[in-house]
């Protein structure tokens, strides 16, 4: 795996603006309904972090990428439940869904307002609620005013827990930022942690019976 970083590694050092526009896309993603029961974003996120104290990503950008993304995301499904209202909820593809919309939507009523803010930092709601949040016509003002702030604390959520990592192993290990065995080393513990904690929620999730299923079909 390492001989597959040290080339990784040297690519986004030499074309870092993919790597943020992946970190853009991944985060991005995360906030489309169903697709962003899929897309890995915050592995894919923690894992970028953990490029930025070796030198190969600078911190505001990894972060405003990440913050952008999700914003956008955000408000594209917001904009798209104001716009269809109710009927979106029934529909293409979220109609083989009903369970986790449902989830969604009783999630919406128990929190109101501040169901914009959870569902940010709580999948698989953070896919669901703005599109929600959306078609029951909670005000354009009222949900970018949650919204906003909530993905602003977000992105360092996520972000800064690989840069840290990385960070502290380089200060109290005594690793040398530019020893690429080593780093790669723990930027490869770093990548499984975020792996298994991603792992072990997706878990969770199904044992507590709010993974998202698509609906049975009937049968003939």
């Amino acid at each position: 795996m390492t001989t597959f970083l040290d080339p990784l590694i040297t690519f986004v050092s030499a074309h870092a603006w993919l790597a943020y526009l992946t970190l853009f896309l991944a985060a991005f993603l995360e906030a489309v309904p169903v697709a962003g029961s899929l897309v890995p974003g915050s592995t894919i996120i923690v894992a970028m972090g953990a490029l930025v104290p070796g030198g190969e990503l600078k911190l505001w950008p990894v972060l405003v990428a990440a913050a952008a993304g999700a914003m956008l995301g955000d408000g594209s499904a917001y904009w798209i439940g104001h716009r269809r209202q109710r009927e979106i909820l029934t529909a293409w593809p979220l109609s083989g869904y009903p369970r986790v919309v449902e989830q969604s939507e009783a999630f919406f009523h128990r929190w109101g307002t501040l169901a914009v803010f959870f569902a940010r930092f709580v999948p698989p709601f953070r896919a669901f609620v703005p599109l929600t949040a959306g078609a029951l016509d909670m005000p354009p003002a009222r949900f970018y005013s949650i919204n906003i702030p909530a993905v602003l604390l977000w992105a360092p959520v996520h972000v800064l827990p690989g840069v840290l990592a990385i960070s502290a192993l380089h200060q109290y290990a005594g690793l040398p930022y530019h020893h690429h065995g080593g780093k790669h080393i723990w930027i490869l513990a770093v990548i499984g942690g975020a792996l298994i904690l991603t792992l072990v929620f997706w878990i969770i999730r199904r044992r507590r019976g709010s993974a998202i299923e698509p609906a049975a079909k009937p049968r003939a």
